[in-house]
């Protein structure tokens, strides 16, 4: 998933969750599938390999995928939906608006004799103006104007979203930004993998240079440009660590104080040529970034701010490009990822469609594959997942009342958003042609920048839901202090009628529960019910939670992929601690189900160890080694071996469930067990 570069706290706090789908006939026997599973394996010793190995060995990653799990089952699924809703919508003759923008952008798309014939036409203007820029006063204009105009966002990040202190207004965020690379450390570690990929970027960058005319010795130039520019950059970033602390990344500035900031940017301007007007506070997320950028300004030279700006509108277009160009950038992408082949382009355009007009695909989507009574049937699983997690913070032995009283209005307080949203938007504006498909990006990138901007003044629209409808996915949202499950989620093995409820608690039961985790997690936790960021915690609870928090770093520090390189405990701290509050929550509202009292054996498996099988079953996943030595830098989850494995070895019912012993390679001791929510 790509993430905008808005500050960390301000992006939903979301779990990437995906799942296999199956058939809704299914009888309940085959929702856990035994011959997937590796019952020569102990379940104390790798309970991830017990329900997972012979589905591992079975499905190693396609070529045109860098992994290959349950959840990207169901995502492959969902994609080819996407796919007949617009062929379907390019061949309608007599179609109503909507029908004609996703189907013309699907048809734009999908003509690549078309685009091969224009190679980089589409923007070859817009590097020739950047190439007559005659000082640093129009190179910012530049800035500002490939933003508005849906060409990337270089130099530094920038949004409009809820002034997290005081939720119900709007405010811009200027935040780090302007490098390509997926993490800092690439630019900065001189380990054989990122020298490596250092290596392989320059040489992408002189290609893509040469590609658009530049001769060998000036490509060769411009690519040591941008590759100096972005390092400087780099380092100057926040770690993503660091990015974490929704404190330390709260900055407010006046617009004049901004300015005092960094001298060399107005930004009374700045914000006008951004279209973001009625200006009058800031929020920055590294202000010693902004100096950095401030200094740049005055010590790179103003080539080398043309080669940086050129390279900004090359790759944001290149993707979509004539061959040379998507071939290129998939070459460079094999280095960093591991992936074999490209993805199909069918499969490339309805994700790219779905991201940008989500709500005009996602309304046919619900119409056509989702059904309204699990949307009924999920609220009730929410609304048991809250009163059961109500009933676990009053029983506390570590919380205080005065904190729990809080925290208790701040779980009653979530509002929830399941399958789609109340209101659907209409893109007013988009533009779509058959025979321009940059065009229609960027008609649709324009749309989407300035209904951002255009926020400012209105009140908070707390009813948006942050993801498309057919998205594989959840969410859980600190500001808006929301839970949102897409309809594309509301799919086995997350839910589905058919299964028994111990699937369904042990899928969808551990999401739900995961993302209200979330709200207490060790960033959640530090916004109130109204969602303003601000302290509700006793200072002792505070650090008896701290302690606790740092056992579950303390165990995900000692865990490793690929045999040496281990998981960064404090980066995925979030989300590890959802998975194991999530799961802690869903197992005992399972408990309350008459299934689960009767205690029927189905496929010779208990009811606990049917929901314990499928929490593990969910997380399964084949990954090449460049793509999972990549996540551990950038992914704030988890490995999926260990999103299975750690979490259980906290909880006594899996013990219990599968006679889990002193001398199993998992066995915990019970004081060792980390128990928070």
């Amino acid at each position: 998933m790509k993430i905008k570069q808005h500050p960390q706290w301000l992006a939903l706090a979301a779990v990437l969750l995906c799942g296999g789908a199956a058939d809704a006939q299914t009888t309940k026997t085959k929702y856990i599938d035994k011959s997937n599973m590796q019952p020569s394996v102990k379940p104390g010793d790798n309970f991830y390999v017990y329900a997972n190995g012979e589905w591992l060995k079975k499905n190693p990653v396609p070529g045109s995928k860098t992994r290959w799990g349950s959840f990207d089952v169901l995502r492959e699924e969902s994609s080819k939906r996407l796919q007949t809703l617009l062929e379907d919508a390019a061949k309608n003759t007599s179609r109503d608006r909507k029908t004609q923008i996703i189907g013309d952008f699907y048809a734009s798309g999908m003509d690549s004799i078309g685009i091969e014939k224009k190679g980089f036409t589409p923007i070859s203007a817009d590097l020739n103006r950047i190439s007559a820029l005659a000082d640093i006063k129009s190179f910012l204009y530049e800035v500002a104007t490939l933003r508005t105009n849906g060409m990337g966002s270089a130099l530094f990040g920038m949004g409009v979203g809820p002034d997290r202190k005081n939720v119900t207004v709007y405010i811009p965020s200027v935040s780090q930004g302007g490098t390509t690379l997926p993490d800092r450390d690439y630019y900065l570690k001189d380990d054989t993998r990122s020298t490596t990929i250092r290596n392989a970027y320059k040489e992408h960058l002189k290609k893509m240079f040469t590609l658009v005319g530049e001769d060998a010795a000036t490509a060769e130039k411009s690519a040591a440009s941008v590759l100096q520019i972005e390092t400087e950059l780099a380092r100057a970033q926040y770690s993503r660590v660091e990015m974490r602390d929704p404190y330390k990344t709260y900055n407010k500035f006046s617009v004049a104080g901004l300015n005092t900031l960094t001298p060399a940017i107005n930004w009374t301007d700045m914000f006008g040529l951004m279209k973001v007007k009625g200006v009058d506070s800031v929020l920055v997320g590294n202000p010693s970034f902004l100096k950095t950028v401030n200094g740049m300004l005055g010590s790179v030279s103003l080539n080398d701010w043309k080669s940086y700006l050129r390279w900004n509108v090359i790759r944001s277009a290149a993707p979509n490009l004539s061959s040379a160009f998507v071939n290129q950038d998939f070459a460079f992408n094999k280095v960093l990822t591991g992936q074999k082949e490209q993805t199909p382009r069918w499969q490339r355009l309805s994700g790219q469609i779905d991201r940008m007009l989500g709500d005009l695909v996602g309304e046919i989507y619900v119409e056509k594959y989702f059904k309204p009574e699990a949307k009924v049937r999920m609220l009730e699983l929410v609304n048991n997942l809250q009163a059961t997690f109500g009933e676990r913070i009053k029983r506390l032995d570590w919380m205080s009342d005065e904190t729990k009283t809080r925290a208790l209005e701040k779980l009653n307080a979530f509002a929830k958003k399941i399958a789609y949203p109340d209101k659907w938007k209409t893109y007013e504006g988009v533009v779509a042609s058959r025979t321009d498909y940059i065009g229609n990006l960027r008609s649709a990138s324009i749309w989407s920048y300035n209904n951002m901007v255009n926020r400012m003044g209105k009140p908070v629209d707390r009813t948006e839901m942050g993801m498309t409808p057919p998205t594989i996915n959840a969410s859980y949202s600190p500001s808006n202090n929301d839970l949102t499950f897409p309809a594309g989620i509301l799919q086995a093995p997350f839910f589905d009628f058919g299964a028994d409820d111990a699937v369904n608690y042990g899928g969808i039961g551990a999401v739900i529960g995961h993302e209200m985790t979330h709200g207490f997690d060790d960033q959640g936790r530090q916004f109130a019910a109204d969602g303003n960021l601000k302290d509700w915690w006793t200072k002792e609870d505070a650090d008896k939670f701290k302690a606790k928090a740092d056992e579950v770093v303390n165990q995900y520090n000692a865990l490793t992929v690929l045999d040496t390189i281990h998981v960064n405990g404090k980066l995925t701290l979030g989300e590890n601690l959802a998975d194991l509050g999530g799961l802690s929550i869903a197992y005992e509202a399972y408990t309350k189900t008459e299934e689960f009292k009767k205690g029927k054996l189905i496929d010779g498996l208990t009811p606990a160890q049917r929901f314990f099988i499928n929490w593990a079953q969910v997380w399964r996943n084949n990954a090449v080694p460049e793509t999972q030595a990549q996540l551990i830098l950038t992914d704030p989850h988890s490995p999926g071996i260990h999103r299975a494995n750690a979490p259980v070895t906290n909880i006594d019912a899996w013990y219990d469930a599968f006679n889990v012993k002193p001398g199993d390679k998992m066995y915990k001791p019970k004081e060792q067990r980390t128990r928070i929510w």
